[in-house]
């Protein structure tokens, strides 16, 4: 394979429109400087990870005019694009094909909800894509936090996103296209409250070091769910 591309996607951080599921008991604002510690800790594990890959490390952004502020905020290895599309499958679709077009083989998607994702997990999206066309990595709450191809496969993400069956409905998506796939063990996204209990539980252990910003910002605002 040549060399691919690891692909972030990100949204401007602002109030009212990033971790609205976490209001309350977080107000927006609280939500919005949380989503941006969230943010910080994805891009530097992300950068690291793509370093020690060979993948070029790509953040993709909406709206468009947030391209510049990211790319100040991001670490200095990341080629920084705005999404494009009308929705979240529309916007992924146009992004591996935009990998894809530039030679980027094999091409990873992933959230920037989840930073306690591993790089023993993105290596093994690597490993299983010797044997298949997609790799999806499950969260806990029926989607998927990175989605691994080795080439373009429109239709794919065309049906709706951000459900509790889109892992399912993206199988069987790629069922219809001829696609073998396969999955890896899940891990977790922080939508709502109750996903910080499985942020908390990594505190100490070795997962920690990729949350350090998001863990500190819960600690000093106090916003830990009560047990």
């Amino acid at each position: 394979m040549s060399r691919g591309a690891l692909i972030v996607f990100a949204r401007r951080p602002e109030p009212g429109r990033v971790k609205t599921r976490l209001c309350p008991p977080f107000t927006p604002t609280q939500a919005c400087e949380f989503y941006r510690a969230l943010l910080a800790d994805v891009l530097e594990a992300s950068a690291e990870m793509a370093a020690a890959t060979g993948l070029e490390a790509v953040l993709a952004v909406t709206p468009e005019t947030a391209c510049a502020e990211l790319a100040r905020r991001c670490p200095p290895s990341f080629r920084v694009i705005a999404q494009r599309g009308a929705d979240l499958g529309a916007r992924m679709e146009w992004a591996v094909a935009e990998a894809a077009a530039a030679g980027r083989n094999p091409i990873v998607l992933r959230g920037s909800d989840n930073p306690s994702l591993s790089p023993a997990l993105l290596v093994e999206a690597l490993t299983a894509l010797r044997d298949s066309d997609l790799v999806l990595g499950p969260d806990l709450g029926g989607g998927y936090g990175l989605v691994a191809l080795r080439r373009p496969a429109p239709g794919l993400f065309a049906h709706p996103m951000g459900t509790r069956t889109v892992c399912e409905d993206t199988l069987r998506a790629a069922s219809r296209l001829g696609l073998r796939a396969a999955l890896l063990r899940p891990h977790f996204d922080l939508d709502t409250s109750e996903d910080l209990r499985n942020l908390a539980a990594l505190r100490g252990g070795p997962d920690a070091v990729r949350c350090a910003r998001s863990l500190a910002y819960l600690d000093e605002q106090r916003l830990w769910p009560s047990t």
